[in-house]
């Protein structure tokens, strides 16, 4: 090879099943966190998506539904 890189080919990689359980146990741990700042990511983007929604219905003149009353006890 003129440029300089080697080639190489991996043919076998001797890894404990337990050992790999234990990589999937700590990816699916830190995966809910992930998850939940994802979750409050997109609670952000709707919340303003639905804001600018209703503020530009009002804007242009639409009238907005009128949320009923709850019953009185």
């Amino acid at each position: 090879m003129a440029d300089g890189s080697n080639l190489v080919t991996i043919r076998d990689i001797d890894v404990p099943f337990f050992r790999i359980v234990l990589i999937l146990i700590k990816w699916s741990i830190a995966a809910i966190p992930a998850a939940i700042i994802v979750a409050i990511i997109y609670g952000l983007i709707f919340f303003l998506l639905g804001a600018i929604g209703i503020s530009v219905f009002e804007w242009s003149g639409v009238p907005m539904p009128e949320l009923p009353a709850p019953p009185a006890q």
